[in-house]
């Protein structure tokens, strides 16, 4: 099933809530305030964010933005607010959707598997053809990375890493995920081969791109953007 992150200070919502979710078999985390919130959902690669919007330290609203800024990570907003205002502010910020407590579990778990399946098909479409990232380019139709107009050399696998790496950003993918997707579910190899195509890649892009490929420590690897980066992509026909 599912790795979820819960953000949520209620400990009887949270307890009720970690307790079902892994007797449907998810595997879940669960942060008090938000700030160890955002840090988790950053560093701990879940595949979904349950988030409540009264929280100590940061308010769910502001994880729900710092969040989306970063990347796409499925988030549903738990709330006790009967505001439409604070609903549809949630979403305007990017929640994928919201439930009202008291919910019922039933109801939780139906919205979760709903985001999750959405999320896992807008995955499976193909990746853009070009993505430019200020004066990065990737052409993957040429299989091309240019730099400020020149072209760098890039093995086959430190390409199609790179490029995958690119299509998600601000998400913590772990080793399996990256061998799975870059090398193939039959590849044979140790991990660490992940590790050091990493290293390869670190060397030949320090300080001439405005992206960092950051180590997630136990996960894997996640590719952070240069704050305000606006990225200009090329869907395949």
């Amino acid at each position: 099933m599912s790795r979820i992150l819960l953000v949520e200070d209620d400990e009887n919502i949270a307890q009720l809530v970690r307790m079902n979710l892994e007797a449907a078999g998810h595997t879940v985390q669960v942060a008090r305030e938000g700030t160890t919130g955002l840090r988790m959902a950053r560093t701990g690669a879940p595949e979904l964010v349950l988030l409540d919007l009264m929280l100590p330290g940061m308010d769910g609203l502001e994880i729900c933005r710092q969040l989306r800024r970063a990347g796409a990570l499925p988030i549903i907003v738990l709330t006790a607010r009967d505001s439409e205002v604070d609903r549809v502010l949630g979403l305007e910020l990017g929640a994928d959707d919201y439930v009202t407590k008291p919910f019922s579990v039933r109801e939780l778990l139906a919205r979760i598997a709903a985001v999750l399946r959405r999320s896992g098909e807008a995955d499976r479409p193909g990746l853009p053809e070009r993505q430019r990232l200020g004066d990065f380019l990737i052409d993957r139709a040429a299989r091309r990375v240019q730099l400020a107009g020149q072209d760098l050399r890039l093995t086959p696998r430190e390409f199609d890493l790179l490029s995958f790496l690119v299509a998600h950003p601000g998400r913590a993918l772990s080793r399996t995920v990256l061998i799975d997707r870059v090398w193939g579910a039959g590849f044979g190899g140790d991990s660490k081969t992940v590790d050091v195509h990493v290293r390869w890649l670190r060397e030949k892009l320090a300080g001439r791109v405005p992206f960092e490929i950051v180590t997630v420590r136990g996960v894997g690897y996640r590719l952070d953007l240069a704050d305000d980066l606006a990225v200009e992509e090329v869907r395949l026909a």
